[in-house]
């Protein structure tokens, strides 16, 4: 597995980029995952995305289908990519901190 460091921090990551353990999850990471997607500024919508992500796997285990996203978060699908250009899957729950999905997401 591939290295990333940021901020001071180092991070074990799979083969397209997604953090090996859950547990390492942190600010950095996010900022990270942030600048490698593009995303100019993190702001509230950016957050409520991946708060709803991080809660869904806490209880599931699972990322979230994305009509479940959508709907927790209020957020249409349209919204949520131009949010996260890569998509709530490659983007949202790499930023989140997920294992890559295996299901649409």
């Amino acid at each position: 597995m591939a290295q990333v460091e940021h901020q001071g921090k180092t991070f074990i990551v799979d083969e397209d980029g997604f953090i090996d353990d859950y547990a390492s999850w942190s600010e950095e990471w996010v900022d990270y995952v942030r600048k490698e997607e593009g995303i100019k500024d993190m702001t509230d919508e950016h957050r409520k995305v991946v708060d709803v992500l991080r809660d869904y796997y806490e209880k599931n285990g699972i990322a979230p289908m994305v009509r479940v996203l959508s709907k927790v978060t209020g957020f249409k699908l349209k919204y949520i990519y131009e949010l996260f250009p890569s998509g709530p899957g490659k983007g949202a729950c790499k930023m989140a901190g997920l294992p890559k999905p295996t299901g649409c997401v």
